[in-house]
């Protein structure tokens, strides 16, 4: 997943943004609510974190907007203020789950799950195109029954290809869902990944629509 992160506190946000990485994840940090209304108007993410004590902006505000806007960008709100009113008031303003600091990792990285396999259509952790089998609680792969290894970056690409299945993702998107800012991508970086994966699996898995990008095909069940 692309995450988003808009968290003003300087410790939490870097411990988020590290955390989320290491198990995976592409994470972007954002420290105001003008900065992420900004980027949410031209960059992909899978979801965002949300703090509601923000500084200028603040994080109901931001989320109010973004939903007049037709943005339906799954939205965790994380934040220290428990009472009943408030968590009300964030589901009212269209986020999709609730966590109150302080809180485990585990249970943010579970619930970012969640958000996003609703968003995306399927509800089980086991996510199935035909022969391919992808568990993303485990974040294991199998093809043809026969269990695949695969790297975090290979992981996570077919990861968005197969939630993505039936559409053509540019290069610059899938890019974005593997790399967050900051880290230099060589040119070839993708297309790397692409042979490794079709080498594992099947070369018929991954299509290349040529000057468009990759895409995987609905297998219906």
């Amino acid at each position: 997943m692309r995450i988003l992160i808009v968290e003003d506190d300087p410790l939490l946000g870097d411990g988020i943004t590290r955390a989320l990485t290491k198990t995976g994840n592409s994470a972007d940090w954002l420290t105001s609510g003008e900065e992420a209304w900004h980027i949410l108007q031209f960059e992909h993410f899978d979801c965002m974190i949300l703090d509601l004590g923000l500084p200028g902006m603040d994080g109901l505000s931001l989320l109010r907007q973004l939903r007049k806007a037709g943005n339906t960008l799954p939205v965790l709100i994380l934040t220290a203020r428990d009472a009943i009113e408030d968590r009300i008031a964030g589901l009212d303003a269209g986020a999709d789950d609730y966590l109150l600091k302080p809180f485990d990792l585990a249970e943010l990285r579970a619930r970012l799950r969640a958000v996003t396999r609703r968003y995306k259509g399927y509800s089980d952790t086991l996510l199935q195109l035909g022969d391919l089998s992808i568990d993303t609680q485990g974040q294991s792969v199998s093809y043809c029954g026969h269990a695949v290894v695969l790297s975090r970056r290979e992981y996570g690409l077919l990861l968005t290809l197969a939630e993505n299945a039936g559409k053509v993702l540019s290069r610059s998107r899938l890019e974005e869902s593997l790399y967050g800012w900051g880290n230099e991508v060589e040119s070839n970086t993708l297309e790397v990944h692409i042979h490794h994966l079709r080498k594992k699996l099947n070369t018929s898995v991954i299509r290349t629509v040529r000057g468009v990008g990759y895409m995987m095909d609905r297998v219906d069940t």
